[in-house]
């Protein structure tokens, strides 16, 4: 095309920054590149990680910090989730007998409990499914209400019975 001149190529730029970085003084400094267009550019930077002598945790080694912080979390929300079933057990039960029931579920249904709430975590398909799934089974239980009550009933019985003998 006449009359169109090519874009000159533009060396690479470096950038100090003005503020104190935490970052290693190679890492400071971003290059500009020129872009698809005229007038657009990206910033790439050099190198971000950092040195393992300034990873943030209990110990310098980075998996260590993770395990530290995957079982603490993982303790919390399962003192947490006890919390919440004994509360919700408590409207209705006395304290030993919601303990009782708690202790009372077979290694069955917890597992099947723990998937179930895994594949509802994993995706929104997943979390749709399982959400619908729970929302037309408490719509179910709620037209057959008596039969719903007198079978929840009998189950609730049976694991207080199974928690009152461990």
């Amino acid at each position: 095309m006449a009359g169109r001149k090519e874009a000159e190529p533009i060396a690479p730029l470096t950038v100090e920054v003005d503020r104190p970085s935490p970052l290693p003084a190679d890492a400071q400094q971003a290059q500009v590149t020129p872009g698809l267009s005229p007038g657009l550019r990206y910033v790439k930077r050099a190198d971000t990680k950092l040195p393992a002598a300034r990873v943030l945790g209990p110990s310098p080694n980075p998996a260590t910090n993770l395990a530290i912080a995957d079982i603490a979390l993982r303790a919390t929300s399962m003192i947490a989730r006890q919390a919440v079933e004994r509360a919700l057990l408590g409207r209705a039960y006395a304290p030993r007998k919601a303990r009782q029931i708690l202790r009372g579920r077979s290694m069955a249904q917890v597992l099947l409990h723990r998937s179930i709430a895994k594949v509802a975590m994993r995706s929104i398909p997943g979390a749709l499914v399982v959400g619908g799934s729970l929302i037309a089974k408490t719509l179910y239980d709620r037209h057959k209400e008596h039969k719903a009550a007198a079978s929840g009933a009998g189950k609730i019985e049976e694991m207080a019975k199974d928690g009152a003998e461990d």
